[in-house]
């Protein structure tokens, strides 16, 4: 269901500003951070300011429309829900990022449910680490 959808099924008003938001999270081809969303939205109101954005950004968070991703680059990073949930490993080193199938994550979330009985939110993750090729270059120091 789309944003617009359910902030108006749940009452919210669509401002202006709203909508440009959520139109750059969906015409963002990946991840967007929320400054990149603001240079868009500035763009066509300069009056507007971030806390707009960042505000926006947590009702779409709380209402399950978004997902936060911090890539470990210093910038959270968002993306819209409904493209569906992906994963991703993050080499701390090169900074590349591998998309992970979410099968892999099905033991984990087995084994903490099971063991822990913590029920994860897996649905969307950053997993740091060391990709091969860094790793490879490391052990030939």
């Amino acid at each position: 269901m789309s944003c617009h959808k359910v902030l108006q099924e749940k009452g919210y008003r669509l401002t202006p500003q709203r909508m440009l938001v959520i139109e750059a999270l969906h015409r963002a081809d990946g991840h967007i951070s929320a400054e990149e969303i603001y240079e868009q939205l500035h763009s066509r109101y300069p009056y507007s300011n971030i806390s707009t954005v960042y505000r926006t950004l947590e009702l779409l968070k709380e209402l399950n429309l978004v997902t936060e991703t911090d890539f470990g680059d210093g910038r959270v990073r968002y993306h819209v829900a409904e493209k569906g949930h992906h994963h991703h490993l993050v080499c701390h080193r090169c900074g590349k990022i591998t998309d992970l199938d979410e099968s892999a994550l099905y033991p984990l979330k087995d084994t903490l449910l099971h063991d822990y009985g913590f029920e994860a939110d897996l649905r969307h993750l950053a997993i740091p680490g060391e990709c091969s090729e860094c790793r490879r270059k490391g052990g030939q120091s």
